[in-house]
């Protein structure tokens, strides 16, 4: 189970909230374009321990017609600030509390999005997610995981590329050029941080 500790705190929920998840919408942005269109185009977007809503809603965007998006978080601020993203970016859905294991996942073709979440579950918890994100592609829908490219916070990650190759599905690291909006791009300044290049890994199913 997704604790929702990464928003404890005001810091944490501020640095999310300005910088963290703008961040996050333009790289998963940059992922989907890159992998190209789903086999089947979603209708609708599960964005699996949400936080802030950027990461689904930047892969809602890129869906012809715009997918709904269904956000859930475990932490009730993430939920309400994923509501208000969708809100301003003229997204159809809903944000509900919920655990993201045990989540209702919605009928294919559908995006399964887990990012920046996985590295955040429990062993038990990462075991039943990933046959179930299995299953979800091979019924049809489209299935999509983001994580930092650090390999050492995410010891779980060979296996589960390995899993995902087996099925069909790809791994890939990214890395594209920054182009933040200026006072993004302060922000990040500001904290030591480096604004030249967005970075994560991913693995991917369904997509062409």
């Amino acid at each position: 189970m997704r604790s929702g500790a990464a928003f404890s705190g005001r810091g944490k929920r501020a640095a999310f909230a300005l910088y963290y998840g703008p961040l996050h919408f333009l790289l998963v942005r940059g992922i989907v374009r890159s992998l190209g269109s789903a086999r089947r185009s979603p209708r609708r977007i599960l964005d699996l321990g949400c936080g802030t809503g950027t990461a689904g809603a930047a892969w809602a965007l890129e869906c012809e017609p715009t997918a709904e998006i269904v956000s859930v978080d475990l932490n009730r601020w993430a939920v309400n600030e994923a509501r208000w993203t969708a809100g301003r970016l003229g997204l159809r859905g809903r944000a509900t509390r919920g655990d993201v294991v045990s989540e209702k996942l919605p009928r294919p073709p559908a995006g399964i999005l887990a990012a920046f979440t996985v590295n955040e579950l429990e062993h038990a918890s990462r075991a039943r997610l990933l046959p179930r994100l299995l299953d979800a592609a091979v019924a049809g829908s489209t299935v999509l995981v983001v994580e930092p490219l650090s390999r050492r916070v995410s010891p779980w990650w060979p296996e589960w590329a390995a899993a995902v190759e087996s099925a069909g599905g790809r791994e890939d690291e990214w890395r594209f050029p920054a182009v933040l909006p200026r006072t993004l791009a302060l922000l990040g300044k500001a904290s030591g941080l480096d604004t030249r290049q967005l970075s994560g890994r991913s693995l991917a199913l369904g997509f062409y």
